[in-house]
């Protein structure tokens, strides 16, 4: 008896529908990009991210929004996160009200 396995199959999508969601990703990479980029060099405060963040951020790990941080690298923002109980794949729009003030109040301390 031969049993043969179904593969899951992404459902046929139009060129236009490829093209408008390679365009919509290619945007939040650079927006993304660049909100990093003004975390490193101060123009921008993590705690206001993390407290209402802008929807292209959602998405983003907490990890590595942390790391864009000045002073923060693998190891403290681990450290962060762990004493915080949030996965380091947990996103900032998964936070739970409370992970979102808890790792607010420990920025500013």
């Amino acid at each position: 008896m031969v049993t043969t396995k179904m593969q899951a199959q992404a459902p046929l999508r139009s060129l236009d529908q490829r093209m408008e969601a390679l365009k919509r990703a290619n945007d939040i990479r650079v927006r993304r990009a660049r909100l990093k980029k003004d975390l490193k060099d101060g123009e921008a405060q993590i705690e206001s991210i993390l407290l209402d963040p802008p929807e292209y951020v959602s998405t983003a790990k907490v990890f590595d929004m942390l790391m864009a941080v000045p002073k923060f690298g693998r190891v403290k923002a681990a450290r962060l996160l762990n004493q915080c109980r949030i996965s380091q794949s947990k996103t900032v729009g998964g936070l739970s009200e409370r992970q979102r003030a808890e790792l607010i109040g420990l920025f500013n301390r």
